[in-house]
């Protein structure tokens, strides 16, 4: 198996600010990882190098007129939210990581590779088609999916992993129903969205499925919500790829969520992904990166783990530091499970009308 890794360095130049928690060091600490472990000099990986992404791929997403916007004022440097400026030279960096999303799909489409991992900065999410938000400025994940339909591709599962909704990415497909969108997140945490009822609209209604995860949330739970609910959605939905929306703040020592999850259970998710992929959908997979701002207790790790599950490397030995792992004791709740289960329950009968699974 070989798994293509997305990079470039222009990945790690854009900052917002040198202390704003999506800054360059999520990536660089994760690339001397990976040189430490030797993982580039592996025969079961390929450095793919990516290009910007065109203008016509992003209109299939963004309203022309969010795009000149972002366009103009990255010229200036501007500002979209609080916690979303426009630095200088942005816009062309947007354009990478977009492009970075569409060079992995292409590699796996063409059979270059077996699946990838695009890790690209900005990240892109809680873009929408009209704006950007949440340290977002371009959809990498909606470009790279609408790239694929574009190709002939009629059924597309998205499985975004984020501690926070993706917002911008549900928005972009809640009424297509060649796209099923999953998502796992902490409620209540920034956006503020991604409850069971939000199901889609029109043709997509039932196609948008959000789990909540309660705060405390850790391995055990996510191994739930997949067995409950994604496994069984995927196998009767029956993608033809799979395209994971990676975040990494789920961890048990992010700073900006309440989450439990280990670099091994990050391991297991995506070696879980990898297997039931093979099973339906030929092994094609596409994980884009998205938020995670735990820069040295966990992004090196998780990275590591997402990596070695997808290019079939042992993942026995994953796990964090040892002297990050108190925090994992006070992090991960009891109460969490019994309120994940209801959860769970709920979005069981409100996609009862639309699964056979789930009926």
């Amino acid at each position: 198996m070989v798994t293509g890794i997305v990079f470039h360095s222009v990945y790690l130049e854009h900052e917002q600010s040198p202390t704003h928690p999506e800054r360059k060091e999520r990536l660089a600490y994760t690339i001397d990882q990976l040189k430490e472990e030797g993982i580039f000099d592996s025969p079961e990986i390929k450095i793919l190098e990516p290009v910007a992404a065109s203008i016509e791929d992003v209109l299939e997403v963004h309203t022309r007129e969010y795009i000149e916007f972002l366009r103009e004022e990255s010229k200036r440097g501007g500002i979209i939210d609080m916690d979303t400026n426009i630095p200088v030279g942005v816009f062309e960096k947007a354009l990478m990581a977009a492009g970075g999303a569409i060079r992995a799909a292409k590699a796996v489409l063409e059979g270059e590779v077996d699946n990838a991992f695009a890790m690209v900065r900005p990240p892109g999410h809680h873009a929408k088609p009209h704006i950007g938000a949440g340290f977002c400025y371009i959809n990498n994940i909606a470009v790279m999916v609408k790239w694929l339909l574009k190709r002939g591709l009629r059924r597309i599962l998205i499985l975004d992993w984020d501690a926070h909704h993706g917002d911008g990415t549900q928005e972009v497909f809640y009424s297509d129903n060649r796209v099923l969108f999953i998502s796992t997140h902490q409620i209540p945490l920034y956006p503020g969205t991604g409850y069971p009822q939000e199901c889609g609209e029109g043709e997509g209604m039932g196609y948008t499925v959000n789990i909540p995860m309660p705060p405390g949330t850790g391995d055990e739970g996510y191994k739930m919500a997949i067995e409950e609910v994604i496994e069984p959605l995927t196998l009767e939905f029956e993608p033809e790829f799979i395209a994971i929306s990676a975040g990494l703040d789920a961890h048990f020592t992010d700073q900006l969520t309440g989450l439990a999850l280990t670099a091994r259970g990050y391991a297991e998710m995506f070696r879980w992904c990898v297997d039931i992929a093979e099973e339906i959908c030929n092994g094609r997979i596409v994980a884009t990166l998205e938020g995670g701002y735990s820069v040295e207790a966990a992004l090196p790790y998780t990275n590591l783990a997402i990596i070695s599950a997808m290019a079939g490397f042992d993942i026995s030995a994953i796990r964090e530091p040892e002297n990050y792992l108190a925090e994992l004791l006070w992090r991960k709740k009891a109460a969490a499970i019994p309120k994940l289960k209801s959860n769970i329950e709920e979005v069981k009968r409100v996609h009862s009308r639309f699964w056979k699974c789930f009926s």
